[in-house]
């Protein structure tokens, strides 16, 4: 019997494709839109894999032309890799802060990307310099916390700010605090890694 509290170390190829196409359903079916039969079917039969079902942590990022344009998700796996799936496309679609609803006008150009976390692993370190020398680029997704104030990158991050200090700084920052704020080893720092999916075609 499969594990339902953690996914497969593994998604293949097929199956984000499958991810990004239930978020995009999601936000459509928000907005009002029909899904036609044959494709609702397809993917109602793609889900019943178990993999669906098994509890996971996501984000699902919303772009047009290469620009943010919603990102939301979870770090810690409370609900089935579908349900997380479909709830962080809304969210990131329509609830984002930072950014108006998405239209039913934009749909056309928005690409969607899900990633699929590992569980955040707390990073010990000694003092600044330490932290940088554990951080892995492009494969560590980042959390940061002091007191009340948190904020996390994904590792597709790194491909922005691919210098250490640039990431922690900009990470201080979306997390309300001073962007030096990481030199002061007073950071609580865990770290985790993704496997991420685009739409393809």
């Amino acid at each position: 019997m499969t594990d339902k509290k953690h996914p497969p170390e593994r998604i293949n190829l097929e199956q984000g494709q499958v991810l990004v196409r239930l978020a995009r359903r999601a936000i459509m079916e928000k907005l009002g839109r029909q899904i036609p039969d044959v494709e609702r079917r397809a993917l109602t039969h793609a889900l019943a894999e178990d993999i669906f079902n098994q509890k996971a942590a996501t984000f699902v990022t919303l772009e047009i032309n290469n620009q943010l344009r919603g990102c939301i998700g979870s770090l810690i796996a409370t609900r089935s890799l579908a349900a997380d799936v479909r709830q962080n496309a809304e969210s990131a679609a329509f609830h984002d802060p930072r950014f108006a609803p998405v239209s039913l006008d934009e749909m056309d150009r928005v690409q969607i990307e899900v990633s699929v976390l590992t569980p955040p692993q707390p990073l010990e370190y000694i003092d600044s310099g330490d932290l940088i020398s554990r951080l892995r680029p492009r494969v560590d997704g980042v959390i940061i916390q002091k007191g009340m104030a948190s904020a996390t990158f994904l590792p597709q991050v790194w491909e922005q700010l691919p210098e250490p200090a640039d990431f922690l700084t900009h990470l201080c920052q979306k997390a309300g605090l001073n962007g030096y704020t990481w030199r002061d080893s007073v950071l609580k720092v865990s770290t985790y890694q993704v496997q991420y999916f685009k739409e393809t075609g």
